[in-house]
């Protein structure tokens, strides 16, 4: 990447070792600033979390963050400058499970395209007016459209069962229930130029956690892990920061602090002076989805059929599956489960009950009992300290016109995270874009303040 040295002399903390945090650091760096990242974690990567320990044949699935896009072109880019082979995945595309009057599973012949379709066309309403409102959340209509759930706009169109069925599938999605989840995430998401339901999918040939294990060794000991950020305060035109370190607490100062952290943990940090209200109000009200991942390898891939996708989202307990290893070899195979929102809850108590067993039980329709599991791993998100969610949602609740302050500089405060991302929210590449932009401000309000 071109450097420049804008920021020589300028000290710059980093909250947050996840790709957002990386690349602002990346970014700062590269701009001649000093550089510090603290992550409370014991790894890089956030989110962003490929498991290898407990599979045979040397294979991988992501816990965290999975699937790249075609369109994610900042996350695509920074693979390509470090080298990092994206190869394609699911290229059948995703199916649906529905269960049948009978009780019964069974893969719907209508693909999931078709329901995805469906949806639009009864969203298309009140799509135009968002996109009349040039889909600004601080306009009267997003904060019209965003007050009702999906439960409740399901019901004011007298959705038939199908449609309930594939909001409901959703949950794989949003991570949320539609009860839950604002109408007004599901108009964002179908107003926009992208059509989830198509186009190509990628992993980072390895695992994802390879770009971030790159990101991080560029930074050498500017990175410190285990490293939490207590409280900050911005005075006198400087920065000064509590850290802790096990048993050990310790003070840092800089000329600018970037919080690439998790809404929910930001609530928790002390920032004097104050937050605007908007902007407090903003990180305070602002839920993250529930979501558990359960990666389970079996040793043979029982899943694939030729009229099969290897990919299908569910109203089911277990939510939504696909093959999490496609790309690698080896007969065994590992099958990715995400379950959001109360599905989490389903999938967690399962498992506690029941065992592992119970969930593998609930893929017989699938083929899973003449399959034999050899290994599996799972990661609840709400219940990770460092995360409490998956990502960022969007309720009734959470006033739409408060997203645009989720970005907003503070002083010698920058903010970064898939959270504060507008197009790329709860995508991976949603963090990158975020990175970039954290440190574009810093550089921006420092060449501002020096003229």
């Amino acid at each position: 990447m071109a450097s420049d040295s804008s920021l020589a002399g300028i000290s710059v903390l980093v909250a947050g070792a996840g790709l957002a945090g990386l690349v602002a650091a990346r970014d700062l760096a590269a701009m001649g600033a000093t550089v510090t990242v603290v992550d409370a974690r014991d790894r890089v990567g956030g989110r962003v979390w490929t498991l290898r320990d407990g599979f045979i044949d040397g294979q991988h699935a992501e816990a965290g963050g999975d699937m790249i896009d075609e369109e994610h072109t900042a996350l695509r880019r920074l693979a390509d400058e470090f080298g990092l082979e994206q190869v394609r995945i699911l290229s059948s595309g995703f199916g649906a499970a529905r269960l049948t009057k009978k009780g019964d599973v069974r893969m719907v012949a209508r693909s999931a395209a078709r329901s995805w379709a469906r949806l639009a066309e009864a969203l298309a309403p009140l799509c135009e007016q968002y996109l009349w409102g040039e889909r600004r959340w601080n306009s009267p209509i997003a904060a019209e459209i965003g007050r009702r759930s999906v439960s409740q706009w399901l019901d004011d169109i007298q959705a038939d069962t199908d449609l309930r069925s594939t909001a409901l599938s959703l949950r794989g999605f949003f991570l949320a229930d539609p009860d839950e989840l604002s109408v007004l995430q599901l108009v964002d998401q179908f107003a926009s130029d992208s059509d989830a339901s198509s186009g190509r999918m990628f992993r980072i040939a390895g695992g994802n956690d390879r770009l971030t294990a790159m990101l991080a060794a560029g930074l050498g000991d500017r990175l410190h892990l285990n490293t939490e950020l207590l409280a900050a305060s911005q005075r006198g035109g400087t920065i000064r920061a509590s850290l802790r370190n096990g048993r050990a607490r310790a003070q840092l100062q800089a000329d600018y602090l970037v919080l690439a952290v998790p809404a929910p943990l930001l609530r928790r940090i002390p920032i004097t002076p104050a937050l605007p209200v908007q902007q407090h109000d903003a990180v305070a009200s602002l839920p993250y989805g529930r979501g558990t991942k359960t990666l389970m390898q079996f040793d043979h891939r029982f899943w694939r059929a030729a009229t099969r996708p290897r990919a299908f989202g569910s109203p089911l307990p277990f939510g939504a599956a696909w093959e999490g290893n496609e790309e690698q070899r080896g007969k065994a195979g590992i099958l990715s489960l995400l379950a959001g929102g109360s599905a989490s809850d389903a999938t967690s108590d399962l498992v506690e009950h029941d065992g592992i067993q119970g969930l593998v039980r609930s893929l017989d329709w699938l083929g899973a009992k003449k399959a034999e599991l050899v290994g599996w791993r799972q990661a609840r998100w709400e219940a990770d300290p460092w995360s409490r969610g998956g990502y960022a949602v969007f309720s009734p609740s959470f006033a739409p016109s408060l997203r645009g302050w989720l970005a907003q500089p503070c002083g010698k405060v920058f903010f970064a995270g898939e959270h504060t991302s507008l197009r790329w929210q709860g995508y991976m590449n949603g963090a990158v874009e975020s990175g970039h932009r954290a440190a574009a401000e810093v550089r921006a309000a420092h060449l501002l303040a020096s003229a």
